[in-house]
């Protein structure tokens, strides 16, 4: 059965056939292989379920995305009230 199948493609000449994805990828991603908890699967399959379709991946990336900004703004807000605190703490430990 296997034999019959592949007749139809014995003609094709793969002579000039480049190895690797036929479609490029996006430049700054890199394929990775992740372990996610089931539960974060079905989260955000179901997003995508109800949205009408699209691609859980993306929706992943773009949650990490956002935290990872997020984390870096709250770390940039914690240091510019810093600064501006030191001079009262100064001020009051020299009272």
């Amino acid at each position: 059965m296997k034999k019959i199948a592949a007749e139809k493609y014995r003609d094709i000449d793969f002579s000039r056939a480049k190895r690797g994805p036929v479609v490029k990828p996006d430049p700054g991603k890199t394929k990775i292989s992740i372990r996610l908890d089931n539960t974060v699967l079905e989260y955000f399959r179901g997003l995508v379920d109800k949205a009408g379709g699209g691609n859980y991946q993306t929706l992943i990336n773009d949650a990490l995305l956002e935290h990872v900004h997020r984390r870096s703004t709250l770390d940039v807000v914690r240091q510019v009230v810093r600064e501006e605190l030191a001079p009262y703490a100064k001020a009051r430990r020299g009272n």
